[in-house]
């Protein structure tokens, strides 16, 4: 298999891929395993408390010397290192269970070095809080070179990510690079609409969806006619739905396909498949505002694409991991056999031929993310080389 197996079990090796395929240092990613090698065998849950302890001493030590480069004016090189301390805290972070000590402060910490990263390194992002009915949602705004209105994406979340892991995918890059902007969202049920606002995941995501398509339209340089949307793991849920009920949208694509997501919870009550982070069923009914499993399931029931994607009727990309432990690939298929009304559907199958056969390229994401940027490319009017 792929994904690199420095651990005994898959949750923690795919905290530490996830890691790896954003940016993070060979070097320090060894320098906070092996430790807590021995705590991995503990179980998923069982020594998370270690795995935050030193992934959180590491973001805390980089943060330091990235403070000594600013004292000598080299703002560049302590934006590298607070990078790197961001996304260490963010990972420390994510694999807390929900009320964890610590967890509150340590998001805090990443957001913050995040930020300061951000402008050391007059970096091509900037922080946006797009309206909702109820609170805000939090965005990276991610610009594409040049003078005049561009094609735009809005990217969204999967159960556990945020948007800064969004931006480390490097797929606003990419888009850029090809002249299209990029707008990550921490939608409702993730990132700082979770843990800041309290705002549950909502199924019907063309409710936050439009609300960043509303924002899109009021930027000089944004093409409202040339707007995308995507979504990378949970987001295979989203990202459909909302292009199948946003018609403003003029294209679509999936970073893992996820068409049932409700049928996947049964799967996962029988122990079959893998799951995305430790104390999985507390962070599901955190994130979905649920008391209880009986009230998180019912509602999760809409999580369903079934008799929805027919309304899809803009070109539309599938993607999949031929080797996903966590989301069927059968799922793939489902999707792309109903956008029946769609003028151009693709679906491609990530195979060991190439790679990014994990659940959405943990293994290596470059091929997902040169297809979904090539994609764009050519259904908004970009330019792919």
């Amino acid at each position: 298999m792929a994904l690199f197996e420095y651990f005994p079990n898959y949750i923690w090796n795919l905290s530490v891929a996830i890691a790896m395929e954003s940016g993070g240092q060979i070097g320090e990613i060894i320098d906070m395993c092996q430790p807590i090698k021995e705590a991995a065998a503990a179980g998923d849950d069982a020594g998370v408390p270690q795995f935050m302890k030193q992934w959180a001493a590491m973001g805390d030590k980089l943060q330091v010397l990235a403070g000594e480069d600013e004292a000598r004016g080299r703002n560049f090189s302590a934006s590298n290192k607070l990078e790197r301390a961001s996304l260490y805290l963010f990972t420390a972070e994510r694999m807390m269970g929900h009320g964890h000590p610590g967890r509150t402060e340590t998001f805090a910490k990443a957001r913050n070095a995040f930020d300061r990263s951000s402008k050391l390194g007059l970096l091509n992002r900037e922080r946006v809080e797009i309206p909702l009915d109820k609170g805000t949602m939090p965005a990276i705004w991610t610009k594409a070179p040049g003078s005049g209105k561009k094609p735009a994406v809005v990217f969204c979340n999967g159960l556990d990510s945020n948007k800064e892991l969004l931006y480390w995918t490097r797929l606003p890059e990419e888009l850029a690079r090809r002249g299209i902007s990029t707008l990550c969202v921490d939608q409702p049920g993730s990132g700082e609409a979770l843990r800041l606002q309290n705002l549950p995941v909502d199924p019907h995501s063309e409710s936050w969806a439009s609300k960043a398509v509303d924002w899109l339209e009021t930027q000089d340089n944004v093409d409202a006619s040339k707007l995308g949307m995507t979504g990378i793991s949970l987001g295979g849920h989203f990202a459909p739905r909302a292009v199948a009920y946003e018609p403003r949208f003029a294209s679509g694509a999936v970073w893992g396909a996820n068409h049932n997501w409700r049928e996947v919870q049964d799967k996962r009550m029988k122990r079959e498949g893998e799951n995305p982070v430790p104390h999985y069923w507390a962070h599901v009914m955190w994130a979905f505002g649920a008391e209880d499993m009986e009230d998180f399931l019912a509602k999760s029931n809409d999580m369903n694409l079934n008799g929805h994607m027919d309304r899809i009727t803009v070109p539309f990309l599938v993607t999949h991991g031929s080797n996903d432990r966590q989301i069927s690939v059968d799922y793939a298929s489902d999707l792309y056999d109903q956008l029946v009304n769609s003028p151009r559907r693709e679906k491609v199958i990530f195979t060991q031929r190439e790679g990014g056969v994990e659940h959405v390229g943990a293994d290596n994401m470059a091929y997902g993310r040169d297809l979904l940027s090539d994609w764009f490319a050519e259904t908004l009017g970009g330019n792919a080389g």
